[in-house]
Order: structure tokens, then C-alpha cells, then sequence
């Protein structure tokens, strides 16, 4: 089972195709992955690594048979570029989509740690967080600065993401690898729907705070 894998929600542009078995406890098998770092270019850089990495696969869009999508938290316009693309590509081939929150995505490179904290940057000096106990995750994903977060540590083993790598030293946790969302993290996250023929879900955007651009409230009247 040949499964297309994308993900915006951090600097990180970062696409992928996996294959799956039906067998139970068996991991993804990673046949194409593109990670580009570049926060200013979603757009730009996410179909050519679809096509880059369907070729590198020998394959293509018609041999798929699953998307899966890291849903965020992420900033508003980079995560907004691979739901869309991703729910484009699932609605024109009528595959079924699975999305994925890309803290779990993290935490599932690091399943034998008891107590993770998993820390993306959320930029304004903050991170998107949440914890993790053996991989599965405790509580819901929130926004916030290091310097809170650091208080509410107590049985935190160790902690990894691109916002526990900038924040380190205040955070103060052992640091383990890994920045971003990975295409095999991903996967992993969904694995278990995919190989049940689980419905498809939608892919909503967990942004965990309102984006920065807003509309206008209305013009003003103009007085002569």
C-alpha cells in the first residue's frame, strides 16, 4: 500500500511516500523523502518534491492509495499550503486523508522515551508543545514561551522539535534528535487507520492561535 505523506507546519517543506503492510506492528517503509528548510517557500517547494519523490519511487499519484497530512500547530499560510495541496490531491484521485498532528509525528521517532516533551517553534518567542508518555501524547497541544513552559516540567525526561533545540537553555531537558516532522513519523501516526481502511477524516488546521494578518474592519467614512 502506497502512501503519499506531506507536511508544512514548520520551516521545513517536507514530502514523502511510504509503503504499508496489513501486518500489525510492522513500520512504514520509507521509499522517497524531500526536507526542504526554507520558511519563505512552501509553496513553491511542495509540488516539485511531490513529483521529485514519485519519481524517485517509481511510481505515481494513480498507484496511491492513502494522504497523510501533519495538520499542525503550525503558522497560518506555510501549514495552510500542504493541507490544501494534500486535500486537492485526496479529493482529485478519491483516496482517503488522514491527517496528523506534527508534535505526535515527532514524538513517534522517539517511542521509547517515558516522559517527552516534543517543542516546535511557534516563532514571537514561543513554541507549539505537548507532552508525550511512550509515544502517545498526554493532554492537548498548546502555545506558549519557554519561560512558562519550564515550570511545568516536573518528570520530563527529555525533550526534541525545533523549538527545544532553540530554546534549550531555558527549557533545560536533556535534548534528543530531531527538528522537524518526519516523513516516517507521520506515517507511523496513521499507520493503523490506513491498514484498517479507516475512513478518511478531514484535514482541519490546528493553529492554536489566530493568524497574524487579519481583514479590515471596513472603511472608514470619508468626510468632506
Amino acid at each position: 500500500m502506497l502512501v503519499l505523506v506531506l507536511d508544512t507546519s514548520s520551516a521545513a517543506v517536507t514530502a514523502g511516500i511510504v509503503e504499508l503492510t496489513d501486518q500489525p506492528g510492522v513500520h512504514p517503509k520509507l521509499l522517497a523523502e524531500q526536507v526542504i528548510v526554507d520558511a519563505r517557500a512552501h509553496g513553491e517547494r511542495l509540488a516539485p518534491a511531490v513529483r521529485d519523490c514519485l519519481a524517485e519511487a517509481g511510481t505515481s499519484i494513480g498507484q496511491l492509495e492513502a494522504v497523510v497530512a501533519g495538520i499542525g500547530p503550525g503558522p497560518f499560510t506555510g501549514l495552510r499550503v500542504g493541507l490544501m495541496t494534500a486535500a486537492a490531491i485526496a479529493d482529485a484521485t478519491g483516496l482517503p486523508s488522514y491527517p496528523v498532528c506534527s508534535l505526535d509525528a515527532i514524538a513517534a521517532d522517539h517511542p521509547n522515551v517515558f516522559q517527552l516533551l516534543v517543542a516546535g517553534d511557534a516563532r514571537r518567542k514561543e513554541v507549539y508543545w505537548a507532552r508525550y508518555a511512550s509515544g502517545r501524547r498526554v493532554g492537548e497541544p498548546a502555545v506558549g514561551k519557554p519561560a512558562e513552559l519550564a515550570g511545568t516540567l516536573s518528570g520530563v525526561q527529555a525533550m526534541t522539535g525545533a523549538g527545544a533545540e532553540m530554546y534549550a537553555e531555558q527549557l533545560g531537558l536533556p535534548l534528543l534528535p530531531g527538528r522537524f516532522p518526519t516523513v516516517t513519523g507521520l506515517a507511523t501516526v496513521a499507520a493503523e487507520a490506513i491498514s484498517a481502511r479507516a475512513l478518511g477524516q478531514p484535514l482541519t488546521p490546528l493553529y492554536l492561535r489566530r493568524p497574524d494578518a487579519v481583514a479590515p474592519a471596513g472603511r472608514k467614512p470619508v468626510r468632506t
